[in-house]
């Protein structure tokens, strides 16, 4: 292959880079999505909403029950995968019990 040959994937990275200039430009918007930060007191609320004990609840969507006391009294911020396993657990919490069950294959 020479210099001047491009490759599919090199193909893909030029156009995908002439989309991000373009967003930085404000020539066009990209897609996104917002994953909700949950404040303390919401992720409280979702587990006494699930009638669950911070144990029960850290069983049960495979979280670290430690975790959880300390994101429901402001001394950490989940990061961004645990709020967005949050943020499905509040939306679609049977998905996420249904992911984290054995196979029965």
């Amino acid at each position: 292959m020479t210099m001047d040959e491009r490759t599919e994937t090199g193909l893909e990275i030029e156009a995908a880079l002439g989309e991000v200039l373009a967003h930085v430009r404000a020539e066009t918007a990209l897609p996104c999505r917002i994953v909700d930060d949950p404040a303390a007191t919401r992720i409280v609320a979702l587990r006494k909403r699930m009638k669950l004990s911070r144990q029960k609840f850290a069983d049960r969507f495979g979280l670290d029950a430690r975790a959880i006391q300390d994101w429901e009294q402001g001394r950490r911020v989940p990061d961004r995968a645990a709020r967005v396993l949050l943020t499905v657990i509040d939306s679609e919490p049977d998905a996420v019990i249904r992911a984290l069950s054995p196979s029965s294959d």
